[in-house]
């Protein structure tokens, strides 16, 4: 009887799985059918429970996120239509008639909402409040990017993009670009948000954090091996390392002089009340530090990734942004002497450039609201509780929005010098729900691109007709592949072979340009610098312009 034992397992496991295929075939038939039922928008729910999901996964990791959207608007419409994502009913709204239907009902018949994947792990926040608790909360992060949090943060991200470069960049023949950035990226967050300046520390938060990136929006299936179980693990690690910087910030605080309740976000945090007199608890502090964390993160370390991407491939452009840094550099009255705020202002046709790759590549797919009520949109219903989205897919590649929408055209933004709303090019949303840290982000590629720009031209390793993706993939846990979003050759094989950015030295012009501008920095009043600005000089420490 135990020898029969196995072969009576296989034999229910045999006819276990045709029956339970042919049950969700025709439970998404079934599904697909009520989707479209009572005046509801076409499309269909896809598998139980999954949805839609891998469908929209796999096209965002294949790099051509697009395709997801396109098929089922040449299929049901250009308006609206249904799908299931992350285990909820969700309508889809498209085009600048959708964007500007959600944005102009904000808190009326919609509000912001998150997949609950990312509701559950980041737990109580600005984007997981609604009413007066979210206006107070948003009034008081907001203040965190006012004008003079700014100029304190662009002396900051010099001083630390003039060292990354040196670093990482210098002396290099090849950089792996996207995790190269990455790190950048963090290394400035964890300094500007925490004062966490010791690249062990640094290091050592990266590690949960990369896993919490992976599955903060993902199917909320918590069982060992899904990416959701290992984002709730990784959350638990960065909310430990978090408690015990908090607590030495406090001690800190106490000694007279040993910290600054103005010197990062977290010290903010800590010490501004709302306009009751409440101050944040230390659960709302740490919520509120994961969720920023988050948003500083991919979508910037994405858009400078192609950035890059787009001048090695366009020379005519990157000379138009060479010419406007050269320029500010110039200004300078020594070597030694930092960006501020008024010289990124300055950088109108760097900041139209970048508009516009963020227009051909947008680093976010969409964003998700929920039905405060049933109400009615292009004739159809959406029930009360569904999940809506908006993707700025389905405006930027539109010709009747952008004439001639695939070709590279920075005249879109010209004079551009802020992210204005539109309902066209929702990159940074639209009132009341604008991005609180545009201002941040723009700074932040701005300062980097001056100080790359300045010392470097590079060709793109990877050939331009080898590329098959233009969207940043950072789900890959080694981050070993240079551009993850422009090479993608079917080869897995291939990827372990490819590089990023080719830097090859100035020559012909270019020399005698950087020639005379060195020249400019050792006349008369040069020479009567303090001996330790000569000695950094000689050491090579300053930014050589």
């Amino acid at each position: 009887m135990d020898s029969l034992l196995p072969a009576s397992y296989l034999l229910a496991v045999l006819i276990a799985l045709p029956t339970l295929a042919l049950f969700l075939s025709i439970a998404k038939r079934r599904v697909s059918r009520k989707s479209s039922s009572h005046g509801t928008p076409p499309g269909q729910f896809g598998w139980p429970i999954l949805g839609e999901t891998l469908e929209w996964v796999r096209a965002g990791r294949e790099g051509r996120p697009g395709s997801f959207l396109d098929k089922r608007v040449d299929k049901h419409g250009p308006c609206v239509f249904t799908t299931s994502l992350f285990g909820e009913p969700t309508a889809v709204f498209c085009g600048a008639a959708g964007n500007k239907f959600l944005f102009g009902n904000e808190n009326r018949k919609v509000a912001v909402s998150w997949p609950s994947s990312a509701v559950k792990l980041l737990g109580s926040c600005i984007i997981t409040l609604a009413g007066e608790e979210a206006k107070v909360m948003r009034r008081m992060l907001t203040s965190v990017f006012d004008q003079e949090a700014l100029r304190r943060f662009t002396m900051i991200m010099d001083e630390v993009t003039c060292n990354h470069i040196k670093a990482n960049w210098e002396g290099k023949e090849e950089v792996l670009v996207y995790p190269t950035i990455k790190h950048y990226i963090f290394e400035l967050t964890c300094q500007l948000f925490l004062s966490i300046h010791d690249p062990q520390d640094i290091a050592d938060l990266a590690r949960p954090f990369a896993a919490f990136l992976e599955g903060v929006i993902s199917i909320p299936v918590d069982l060992p091996g899904t990416k959701y179980h290992g984002a709730k693990r990784a959350a638990r690690s960065i909310r430990k390392m978090l408690r015990g910087i908090i607590k030495e910030r406090r001690a800190a605080m106490e000694k007279k002089g040993a910290a600054s309740p103005t010197q990062d976000l977290l010290s903010y945090l800590m010490v501004t009340a709302d306009k009751n007199g409440r101050f944040l608890t230390e659960t709302e502090i740490i919520n509120n530090l994961l969720l920023l964390l988050v948003a500083s993160h991919d979508t910037t370390s994405c858009t400078v990734t192609m950035v890059i991407k787009f001048l090695g491939e366009l020379p005519h452009v990157y000379e138009k942004v060479l010419a406007e840094q050269r320029e500010i550099a110039m200004q300078k009255k020594s070597a030694g002497e930092g960006l501020t705020r008024e010289d990124v202002q300055k950088m109108r046709d760097t900041w139209s450039v970048v508009l516009e790759i963020m227009r051909l590549v947008p680093p976010v797919a969409g964003g998700f609201r929920v039905a405060l009520e049933d109400f009615t949109f292009c004739g159809f219903t959406i029930p009360k509780g569904w999940k809506l989205m908006w993707s700025p897919l389905t405006t930027n590649n539109d010709p009747a929005v952008f004439p001639s929408p695939k070709l590279f055209d920075m005249s879109r933004f010209a004079r551009s010098s802020s992210p204005a709303p539109s309902p066209r090019l929702s990159r940074f949303g639209r009132p009341p729900r604008m991005c609180l840290g545009k201002d941040y982000a723009q700074l932040q590629i701005l300062v980097f691109l001056h100080h790359l720009v300045n010392n470097f031209k590079w060709t793109n390793a990877i050939p331009k007709k080898r590329s098959s993706s233009t969207r940043c993939r950072s789900h890959h846990k080694d981050f070993r592949f240079a551009f993850d979003l422009i090479m993608i050759d079917r080869d897995v094989n291939s990827h372990r072979k490819l590089m990023g950015s080719r830097l090859v030295s100035k020559a012909g012009h270019e020399a005698r340009l950087d020639k005379k501008m060195l020249m400019s920095f050792f006349n008369a009043e040069a020479l009567m610098r303090s001996v330790r600005v000569i000695n950094e000089v000689t050491m090579g420490h300053p930014r050589m312009h």
